[in-house]
């Protein structure tokens, strides 16, 4: 199925990776509850569940194997988990990039972030979609990117922020693709404004 207008990012065995032009800039549709009907087919959110008590708190990030975001992350069916974490300083933009393969596990656990995600998946009922949405310290949520979503983030407000993340494979340069994060076509507003 070819989307009219579209232009091709990136095509492998016969996977096409588009990008429907938005004329308006904008940043989607922003999401503000883990089960949004306006999510992109295949994104995943789960709340951190944290414990606090008078001497801090614990918090369980990803358990591969397990029903959740994770489940299929299983080195026993032969995934080859890798486990990362990134910090970034406030206003940095990191965006945004894809991937045919590897599926990403986002767990910000400070700062906040401004996660573009946008479905580049030409076969997808989504195709075209963005969603924003704002996690981090101020938002415990967890993120499940599959293939074919161009994703990235912002960060907002005074403090860094750090991102842990797993993927379902060793990182590959070959499976990661890169869009400008101002690509004329996703017309993605990173601008923050007074309302």
């Amino acid at each position: 199925m070819t989307v009219p207008n579209s232009r091709l990012v990136a095509e492998r065995d016969g996977v096409r990776l588009v990008i429907v032009p938005r004329s308006q800039p904008g940043c989607g549709d922003v999401i503000s509850h883990p089960q949004s009907p306006q999510l992109i087919q295949g994104i995943e959110i789960e709340p951190v569940t944290q414990f606090p008590d008078e001497r801090g708190l614990f918090a369980e990030l990803f358990r591969f194997g397990a029903p959740g975001i994770g489940r299929d992350f299983d080195p026993a069916n032969g995934a080859r988990i890798q486990v990362s974490f990134t910090v970034s300083y406030p206003g940095i933009i990191k965006a945004i990039h894809y991937h045919f393969d590897q599926t990403d596990l986002w767990a910000p656990l400070s700062g906040m972030f401004q996660v573009i995600i946008c479905d580049l998946r030409e076969n997808s009922p989504t195709c075209g979609k963005v969603n924003t949405v704002f996690v981090g310290s101020q938002r415990p949520w967890k993120l499940r990117i599959p293939p074919g979503i161009g994703h990235g983030y912002r960060i907002v407000g005074p403090d860094s922020g750090m991102l842990v993340y797993a993927t379902n494979r060793t990182y590959n340069p070959k499976d990661e693709g890169r869009i400008a994060f101002d690509d004329p076509g996703i017309n993605y507003d990173w601008v923050t404004r007074p309302k």
